[in-house]
């Protein structure tokens, strides 16, 4: 808990579940309407993402979800905390679906309901901001999502916006 803003979850099991429940009941319109959600599936360079989104007739929609969990201005959260490689490789990966045709998200999933912003933190990963720069002008599009989090459960609440470096 933080004092006066409230609870935070720190499962990282939980964003993919979460982010699956809130996709098949809304809370992210501009995912919704795909027939299917399969979770791992194989894709790109020996990778998984984390979700493939899929109907007959529409493109298929890469999902990948991120734990965000810095907190370190008043109602922002950022993403990434140190330095990561393995999410650079998904942004790359993700960028090159779209070059290919599909769709692809990201989804910066906050197991808190205090952050009012998303934000990069680029001054621990610039890396990380090119490749994020790069996927989004091709294409690939970013979502951030906040949840009620109480002592019994976490669920998906509110999306809030995804400020652009």
């Amino acid at each position: 808990e933080i004092p006066r803003l409230g609870l935070i979850g720190v499962n990282t099991g939980n964003p993919n579940r979460i982010t699956a429940e809130a996709i098949r009941s809304g809370l992210l319109p501009e995912l919704a309407g795909y027939d299917s959600l399969r979770p791992e599936v194989k894709y790109g360079r020996n990778s998984r993402i984390d979700m493939l989104l899929e109907s007959p007739g529409r493109k298929p929609c890469y999902v990948e979800v991120k734990n965000a969990h810095l907190f370190r201005k008043a109602n922002m959260v950022e993403f990434p905390d140190c330095v990561t490689e393995r999410g650079r490789k998904h942004l790359h990966e993700m960028t090159d679906m779209v070059r290919a045709g599909a769709r692809a998200a990201m989804v910066y999933l906050i197991q808190a309901a205090f952050p009012d912003r998303f934000a990069l933190a680029e001054d621990l990963d610039p890396a990380y901001l090119r490749a994020f720069r790069e996927a989004r002008k091709a294409g690939v599009e970013a979502f951030a999502l906040c949840c009620k989090v109480t002592t019994s459960e976490i669920i998906a609440g509110r999306a809030i916006p995804v400020e652009e470096p």
